[in-house]
């Protein structure tokens, strides 16, 4: 029974994918806030009409109070939308807004709702039609203005369209009961219309989100690309304070052409694909990983990483010292590092990659000078013993 019920919630509030949740939240947050002020003021200028036709059957408190308190409560609404609520600034706001939105329309509604069948069942016979009318069309526009909020909407259409509907329905009048069915088939077409605006716009965020995605992100990988990388570097620079600089490490793989020499470039891509991701573990969340070239990575330590510095060369080449395990072949990671520090060493995203890449160029022309040292005497010395 439990499983049944948990079905048809996720069918009647389908959960937003966690990728566009912020994103969705932000987007309902700002439609309701524009269309609420509107909603707030017509259902204000309505409580003069609605005190004028109401019923004299009935009390002073249901023909008066109720929907003075109404009004009221229509115009808190929109004073407090009129003042910049900035329900866009984070998506924390937005969840606020949507919140007590929620809840400040599902107490109208119900406010509503109880002055209708108060008033409808004292009213005369003749009378008796103008509280329906009047509730559907408050009612009905209320919830369309809720439509990227489906809960709110809801909670209307629960606490105000089903129990007048329920009450027309055991009237026994074929009036009241045409009333009834129109409500129905007019609350049913909305929801279906509600549903369908809000699958559409979370739709159209996933796509945007896949988008941004593939724009960002090297397809390989799944690391960033050298695009995001400057961007993340001019942040840094704009946002950047001398004292507390930064650091960028370029990664280049040594040797890495004849590994698809021998094990074909499929085994190479899954090769890069390991390197990514040991790198991404060895940074964290103290800087960004992206790949910049074929066999060339780039990372950005923030200002406040303990690895920003020099020493985070030795950090990242000590993530790729294991061997790799490629569709059972087992490979050797070499690199090389060069590293270059804000403000110290460039004072623009361009020189600092330069002077980084220039030191990764010193490195490999050590490297290799250094390996030809080694052979050289590896070849005097087999000389020799023969």
């Amino acid at each position: 029974m439990q499983s049944v019920i948990r079905h048809f919630l996720s069918r009647l509030i389908p959960t937003v994918p966690a990728t566009v949740r912020d994103e969705f939240a932000i987007l309902s947050a700002t439609r309701l806030q524009i269309q609420s002020r509107a909603l707030f003021l017509v259902m204000f200028l309505t409580i003069p009409f609605v005190l004028y036709a109401s019923s004299t059957g009935a009390d002073p408190w249901i023909r008066y109070g109720m929907p003075l308190a109404m009004g009221s409560c229509c115009l808190i609404g929109y004073i407090s939308l009129i003042k910049d609520r900035n329900a866009s600034g984070s998506p924390d706001l937005a969840r606020k807004f949507i919140a007590e939105a929620t809840f400040f329309s599902a107490a109208i509604c119900a406010l509503v709702s109880i002055w209708c069948v108060l008033s409808f069942v004292r009213a005369p016979s003749d009378m008796r039609l103008f509280y329906p009318f009047t509730l559907a069309m408050g009612s009905l526009t209320t919830i369309y203005t809720l439509a990227t909020i489906r809960l709110a909407a809801i909670l209307n259409i629960i606490i105000g369209i089903v129990p007048i509907t329920i009450i027309l329905m055991l009237a026994g009048d074929p009036v009241a009961w045409s009333a009834a069915a129109s409500l129905i088939m007019v609350t049913t077409f909305l929801y279906r219309l509600i549903t369908q605006q809000n699958d559409q716009s979370i739709r159209l965020l996933v796509l945007q989100h896949e988008m941004r995605q593939l724009a960002q992100t090297d397809p390989l990988t799944g690391l960033f690309n050298r695009r995001v990388l400057d961007e993340h570097l001019e942040r840094q620079l704009a946002e950047g304070k001398p004292h507390q600089g930064f650091t960028v490490a370029v990664i280049d793989l040594d040797e890495f052409k004849p590994v698809n020499d021998q094990f074909g470039h499929g085994v190479g891509d899954q090769l890069l694909v390991e390197v990514a991701k040991r790198l991404q573990r060895a940074c964290g969340k103290d800087g960004i990983v992206a790949r910049i070239g074929g066999d060339e990575f780039a990372v950005l330590f923030y200002p406040d990483s303990p690895l920003s510095g020099p020493p985070c060369a030795d950090h990242m080449l000590a993530a790729l010292v294991p061997p790799c395990t490629v569709q059972d072949h087992v490979i050797r990671i070499q690199a090389s590092v060069g590293v270059a520090c804000w403000p110290k060493d460039g004072s623009t995203a361009h020189s600092l990659l330069e002077a980084a890449d220039k030191r990764l160029y010193a490195v490999k022309d050590y490297t290799t000078q250094a390996d030809a040292v080694v052979a050289n005497r590896s070849r005097k010395l087999r000389a020799a013993d023969g």
